[in-house]
């Protein structure tokens, strides 16, 4: 019996909310990837974007810009988001850099676009949008390295961004693109290449942080969810097992597992968002606590009763709309510092 056994109980509107979504087999490949992304981008994707798409700011109000740059053994693309204040032609703002979700094998530009679109405009922050190569034809570490790479990209090329880091310089992702801003964070923070451009704060929604095959010992009463808890239409452990699988990574690599980091001492203020059904929600609370021991400011928010990335889904019901606010409410937070 676990003292997070309520935040299992299922959200009684989100429940109902199911009954009207038509999910798909949701059972995971490890070998038909294609039809795997296909359905993934039909499904999830088509959502998030439906959904999105009433929000979108006038396109004059911002502007939008694709590069290709490069990394090691060839090329990605990065989507470039700019506020288009009216008179202000020369203004420049915070930068966000942004990972998306899909398990390292899944989604793309795509899958946040439009979302980040609203973002940008409201909160006047630059935005870039890595579009990482995916397993398992790219295997760990490729998609973190790409990720890196337009990460210092992004670094170097501020004015063509219309980007100041000075006035904040966050980053972020979903899922497994949480837990490569997490890791992301880490690296740069030793990185003489930031020296004088450190990054300022991390958006870590229900991220993966610790492969289960290497809980430490010492935490394994309180990281059950991975075992006990999930949502077959959403996420369960048997389908992460799957991503961890493609990916590659060594479960004991702390570039995949972060919350293995000997120290978390010196990261920017971090703002998480845990779900009460997912797989991930213990080792997230206890990567929040880890930050939060080592002296970096945090700032939690904790959603009983729902799933991985059921705020891509139901997004209409109270929890998703308080998920969503959260999520201005706490880049808010890290654009003053963690204040």
């Amino acid at each position: 019996m676990s003292d997070r056994d309520y935040l299992a109980i299922p959200d009684p509107e989100v429940a109902a909310a199911w009954e009207n979504i038509p999910f798909p087999d949701q059972v995971p490949s490890a070998v038909d990837i294609a039809s795997a992304r296909a359905n993934f981008d039909r499904f999830v994707v088509a959502t998030m974007r439906r959904i999105a798409e009433p929000f979108l700011p006038p396109e004059s109000e911002y502007r939008v810009q694709d590069y290709q740059i490069p990394v090691e053994d060839g090329e990605v693309t990065v989507r470039c988001l700019a506020p288009t204040p009216a008179g202000q032609e020369n203004e420049t703002f915070p930068l966000l850099f942004w990972t998306h979700g899909g398990g390292w094998r899944f989604g793309g530009l795509d899958m946040d676009d439009l979302n980040l679109r609203a973002v940008c405009v409201e909160f006047q922050i630059a935005v870039v949008n890595v579009d990482y190569r995916l397993a398992p034809e790219y295997p760990f570490p490729t998609g973190l390295n790409d990720a890196y790479a337009g990460m210092k990209w992004a670094t170097n090329n501020a004015s063509l961004l219309s980007a100041d880091l000075s006035k904040g310089f966050l980053i972020g992702g979903t899922s497994a693109g949480g837990n490569l801003a997490a890791v992301m964070a880490h690296r740069a923070q030793h990185d003489p290449f930031f020296e004088g451009r450190r990054v300022t704060g991390q958006l870590l929604q229900i991220p993966v942080t610790c492969h289960p095959d290497a809980y430490p010992e010492k935490y394994k009463d309180e990281l059950l969810s991975f075992e006990t808890v999930g949502d077959p239409r959403l996420v369960t452990g048997e389908h992460l097992r799957v991503s961890y699988k493609n990916y590659g990574a060594p479960a004991t690599d702390p570039e995949c597992s972060p919350l293995l980091y000997p120290s978390h001492k010196g990261l920017p203020p971090a703002f998480l968002q845990v779900c009460g059904t997912d797989p991930l929600r213990d080792e997230a609370l206890l990567y929040e606590r880890l930050l939060r021991e080592d002296g970096v400011k945090t700032k939690l928010e904790v959603y009983p009763g729902v799933g991985h990335g059921f705020h891509g889904q139901a997004a209409e019901t109270k929890s998703a709309k308080k998920f969503a606010q959260d999520f201005k409410d706490g880049l808010k937070w890290l654009l003053q510092g963690g204040a």
